[in-house]
């Protein structure tokens, strides 16, 4: 069951984000200590092979560099991490963020710890931040890299409809991939 989302008074004046309940985790803003878990999971290849801009190897201070700018009053990406403690799990379950990329637009990006893989928690976070829409958005976009059939089934189960083919520069593989493109009307 889909909670009502934890806002800000003033979003805009404050320039906070808000935090996000769903069922098996709370969607929250990065924070300090959240550090040596994020790192942990994005030094693992393979999720750093499914993001475009994640390096592999991670180099030192790349998370402490993200939890800067993801607190930085003038951003225009908003980054939650997927924190399960209050449902008994563990304290980062992975991340998701939006990204502004026009008034009304943006796009979603998000990544699961290998550890909770097919448990539905990549759905259950798009789900929830599409539902709370802090970003008031019209439209969302998202891309999943053609060899990972799974984050576009992630895009499909939340109403999110095929555009087309495009390609995507990987910074951990160094190489341009094709992606599949995603866009969902929300008003």
């Amino acid at each position: 069951m889909m909670h009502n989302t934890i806002a800000t008074p003033d979003k805009a004046a404050t320039n906070k984000q808000i935090t996000i309940e769903a069922d098996r985790f709370v969607l929250r803003p990065l924070r300090r200590s959240d550090v040596g878990l994020v790192a942990m999971y994005a030094s693992d290849e393979r999720i750093a092979r499914g993001t475009r801009a994640m390096p592999h190897p991670l180099p030192p201070g790349t998370v402490e560099a993200m939890i800067d700018r993801a607190s930085d009053a003038e951003r225009t990406e908003d980054i939650w991490i997927l924190d399960g403690t209050a449902g008994g799990n563990a304290e980062a379950l992975g991340l998701i963020s939006l990204n502004h990329i026009d008034r009304d637009q943006s796009e979603i990006f998000y990544w699961i710890a290998p550890a909770f893989w097919n448990t539905g928690l990549a759905t259950e976070a798009v789900r929830a931040l599409l539902a709370a829409n802090p970003h008031n958005a019209k439209q969302i976009f998202a891309e999943a890299f053609q060899d990972n059939p799974s984050s576009a089934r992630v895009l499909t189960n939340n109403g999110f409809d095929y555009l087309g083919d495009a390609e995507a520069y990987s910074v951990a593989r160094k190489a341009t991939v094709p992606t599949w493109t995603y866009m969902l009307k929300l008003v």
